[in-house]
């Protein structure tokens, strides 16, 4: 329940309210002429349960006659799954969102982007270095919660009791384990939030990768593609079996659930604000690059119209909060739900977005949920040549090698028992005039993981140079003469080296013979991950173009890690 202010305190906030709302409009005033003539397409791209909030103001604002130095403004908002137009952005700047895939080929990117998070815009930041869209304040807000049936969230006290990530964590990891769901987090905002306050909770309780992939892979068990099927699998009856047999929670928006409970379902939702508080949806005003001066002038207006007073009461009527937080009048707050925040009604030019939020965290995140949740099949391929002895000052002066080898020890503990690996190690002559060496054979880690764990340990650096030619070009065949349909099968290979096999085969052969192997209908993707300032991007690269896959380098050979699990939650769907 929302408390009201008496006497004096109302006066003085309501006056305080005036004077923003007066400011805000002074500010787009300018822009509105008596009479205007041409106009000015300004295109907005908004998600769907912001879309008729911003559509009403905006069409308010044009009939009242918006206008850039007497040019007509038309606004043509449209309502855009934030997946489908940050695919649009990401290949505009050649760059690629684990999980997101590419954009249909009549997608366009619109003026301005209003997603529902600016962990979009972040992503994006993140992946393609030449995105820099202005502006990214705030404009609504609504927290991340977890949704569960009344019944359920009663039992563990709701709406009274202040519960943690880490209880939640110990329902999904208890002998009777809660039924969890989420939206696929790589493409929905409010999944990927409540996904890494659960990972974070994860972490914290064990401090080992075993807790975190459990709670991984037990919301994996529940995931969805599209919001709308994970919510038709909470309970539909008040039956008891039914509650227990459906989905019993799931990390949603607060919005999500007040719409939800708004169709008077015979199994309401609770919504319970777990702490720490996850990263709220913050709905950034996005001015993408490239713009136009006029279309930037239009679009300095809208947002000034989306800061005002009466903007507020548009977002409550759609279940959202101003960005600080505070409701507009008719928000139909869950029982249970924070109040305001208590910070001014309307800010000033609107909220602060993307506080706090860290791309490598972000990316973490979602690599390790890609890599816990798929399956497929994998030569892991490791350089032993002499250079790889070399000290890391960053790493306590361990060595390259074991560096390396840390890397993938962490990364096999987030494959689950679906997985086949095999692993190789390379130098030159190694066996014989052979520049590399099999270790252990692919086969599904259910009896293969501890054969790989050993030969891990067992790793040392040779005094060899770099046989990388030859090396890649049998484990490029290894893995297509064994290709499995229904997986990813790729090479996966470290080296800190060019290639400096003088008896091997040359770049022109490599590349003429992966070129007459590449089979479309049986495709290996090569993973090439580079370490320290000896690798040659442009050869890696070179390599990669003809069978797909990616390069990679890590300048500081401890960002190994981090690179790995990127890399390999880059990769393309399985072919079926």
């Amino acid at each position: 329940m929302r408390s009201k202010i008496p006497g004096a305190a109302a006066a003085a906030s309501a006056t305080a309210l005036v004077v923003v709302a007066a400011g805000a409009w002074f500010g787009y005033r300018e822009l509105i002429q008596p009479s205007c003539s041409g106009q000015i397409q300004l295109s907005v791209a908004v998600s769907a349960e912001l879309a008729p909030a911003v559509d009403a103001a905006a069409g308010q604002w044009v009939k009242d006659g918006a206008a850039v130095g007497g040019t007509c403004i038309a606004v043509n908002v449209s309502a855009s799954e934030p997946v489908d137009v940050a695919a649009v952005v990401a290949g505009k700047h050649g760059a690629v969102l684990a999980g997101v895939g590419q954009a249909s080929g009549t997608a366009v990117a619109p003026d301005v982007w209003i997603p529902d998070s600016s962990t979009w815009l972040v992503r994006l930041k993140k992946e393609a270095t030449a995105f820099a869209p202005t502006n990214g304040a705030s404009v609504a807000r609504s927290p991340v919660v977890v949704a569960m049936p009344q019944p359920i969230a009663s039992r563990l006290g709701w709406p009274n009791a202040k519960l943690k990530w880490t209880d939640l964590l110990k329902q999904v990891n208890s002998s009777k384990p809660l039924s969890t769901g989420i939206v696929e987090p790589t493409r929905d905002a409010a999944g990927l939030s409540g996904l890494m306050s659960l990972t974070a909770a994860a972490g914290g309780a064990s401090g080992d990768q075993q807790t975190t992939v459990g709670a991984l892979r037990a919301l994996a068990t529940g995931r969805s593609a599209l919001r709308n099927d994970l919510l038709e699998r909470f309970p539909k009856s008040t039956d008891p079996t039914a509650i227990a047999s459906g989905l019993g929670a799931a990390a949603l928006s607060e919005e999500d659930v007040i719409a939800y409970n708004k169709t008077k379902p015979p199994v309401p939702l609770a919504a319970l604000y777990l702490e720490p508080a996850p990263a709220p949806l913050d709905y950034p005003f996005a001015v993408l690059p490239g713009i136009e001066p006029d279309k930037a002038s239009a679009a300095r207006g809208l947002f000034e119209l989306l800061t005002t007073a009466s903007f507020r009461d548009r977002l409550a009527a759609q279940g959202l909060r101003a960005p600080d937080g505070n409701f507009g009048a008719g928000f139909e707050a869950p029982e249970g739900a924070p109040g305001p925040a208590g910070s001014p009604a309307v800010p000033a030019g609107g909220g602060t977005a993307a506080g706090g939020l860290d791309g490598d965290s972000i990316d973490r995140v979602v690599s390790s949920w890609s890599i816990a949740t798929q399956t497929g099949r994998m030569l892991a391929v490791i350089d032993v040549s002499g250079s790889m002895k070399a000290a890391v000052p960053a790493a306590n002066n361990r060595s390259r090698e074991e560096v390396t080898v840390e890397a993938a020890r962490r990364g096999l503990g987030l494959f689950d028992d679906s997985w086949s690996i095999g692993l190789w190690t390379f130098s030159t002559n190694l066996v014989g005039s052979r520049d590399y060496k099999e270790l252990v054979g692919i086969a599904p880690l259910s009896g293969n993981r501890g054969k790989l764990e050993s030969a891990l340990s067992n790793i040392r650096p040779s005094s060899g140079d770099t046989g990388l030619y030859d090396t890649i070009l049998a484990a490029y065949k290894t893995v297509q003469g064994d290709w499995q349909a229904g997986r990813v099968n790729s090479v996966v290979l470290f080296t800190d080296g060019k290639n400096d096999d003088k008896s091997g085969i040359s770049q022109a052969k490599l590349l003429a013979e992966l070129k007459r192997l590449a089979d479309p209908e049986r495709p290996v993707q090569v993973i090439l991950i580079g370490i320290g300032d000896g690798v040659s991007k442009a050869e890696l690269d070179s390599i990669t173009k003809q069978t797909g896959g990616g390069s990679f380098v890590a300048k500081n050979p401890t960002e190994i890690g981090g690179i790995f699990l990127k890399a390999i939650a880059l990769r393309p769907p399985a072919p079926r």
